[in-house]
C-alpha cells in the first residue's frame, strides 16, 4: 500500500485524488491546500488541512500546484529526506528544494475538473533524482492504470512544448472554428465527426502522411478564396502562416 499526501486542489490534484481513491493499492492519507474552502467537501473520504505544521507522514508527497509554487512550496515543507514529486510538464526537478528527495510524477493529459478521465489513456513521466525511488513512482502509476515512461526533464519540458502544439493550439484552432461557423448560422457539431477522424487517424500514421487539405496540394485557388472570407486580421494570419508552414513542408515553397 503507497500512503500518499496530496498538495494543491487544481485540475491535476482533483484528478488524481479521484484516481488514487479507486486503488486498492494507495491511500490518500491527507489532502493539504492553502484555502481549505477548496478541499472542504472532501472532509468526509480524507483527512484534510490548510496547515503545512500539520502534514502527515506518508509514502510520498505530491505537489499538483501551480508551476510558480513549486519552488516555494518545496522550501515551506516543514520536514528533510522524503520523498517529494512535482507533476509539472515544464518545471525542472532541480527547481525543489534539496532538503528533500526529489521526483515528477507528470501525467501528460489535458485537465479539466468537470470532465471524466480514463488514466488508463494518461501516460506518466517520471523522474527521480534517487534511484532507490523509482520503483514506488512507476508502482503508483501502475496501480491507477497509466503506462510510464522514465524520462528526464529536457526530455519532458520537450513533451511539454509538444503538447502545447497539439492541445492548446488545437483547441484554439477549434474554438476559432467555432466562432467562424457560429458566425454564419452553421452548427459546430457538423465538424466533431472531422475532429475525431483527424486524431484517430495519426494513431496509425505520421502526421505528415496525414497531410491533407489546399495547402498540402497547393491549391492557390482555394486559399485565396478562404483568406477573402475570413475576416478577422488575426484570423487571417494565422491561416496565412499555418498555410506557409504546410506548403514549406511537403515541398511547395
Amino acid at each position: 500500500m503507497i500512503s500518499v499526501v496530496l498538495l494543491g486542489a487544481g485540475n491535476v490534484a482533483t484528478h488524481l485524488f479521484k484516481a488514487f481513491s479507486k486503488s486498492d493499492n494507495i491511500t490518500v492519507t491527507q489532502w493539504y491546500n492553502r484555502t481549505f474552502s477548496a478541499i472542504s467537501s472532501y472532509s468526509n473520504v480524507t483527512n484534510i488541512t490548510d496547515d503545512l505544521s500539520q502534514l502527515k507522514e506518508a509514502d510520498i508527497y505530491i505537489m499538483a500546484v501551480s508551476d510558480d509554487s513549486i519552488a516555494q512550496l518545496s522550501k515551506d515543507l516543514p520536514f528533510a529526506n522524503r520523498l517529494i514529486a512535482h507533476t509539472s510538464g515544464s518545471v525542472s526537478i532541480h527547481d525543489m528544494d534539496k532538503k528533500n528527495q526529489r521526483a515528477v510524477f507528470y501525467p501528460l493529459q489535458t485537465f479539466s475538473k468537470d470532465a471524466e478521465l480514463d488514466f488508463s489513456e494518461v501516460p506518466i513521466c517520471i523522474e527521480v533524482t534517487e534511484k532507490q525511488n523509482l520503483q514506488l513512482l512507476k508502482g503508483l502509476a501502475e496501480f491507477i492504470g497509466c503506462k510510464h515512461y522514465r524520462i528526464n526533464t529536457e526530455q519532458r519540458q520537450t513533451l511539454h512544448l509538444s503538447a502545447v502544439f497539439v492541445n492548446n493550439f488545437t483547441n484554439q484552432l477549434y474554438r476559432i472554428a467555432h466562432e467562424i461557423s457560429d458566425a454564419k448560422s452553421i452548427n459546430f457539431d457538423i465538424l466533431k465527426p472531422l475532429i475525431l477522424e483527424t486524431a484517430k487517424k495519426v494513431q496509425d500514421m505520421s502526421p505528415y502522411m496525414a497531410q491533407t487539405g489546399p495547402a498540402k496540394r497547393n491549391d492557390k485557388k482555394t486559399i485565396r478564396r478562404h483568406l477573402k472570407q475570413i475576416e478577422n486580421e488575426d484570423y487571417k494570419a494565422i491561416y496565412e502562416i499555418l498555410t506557409a508552414s504546410i506548403k514549406k513542408t511537403h515541398n511547395f515553397l
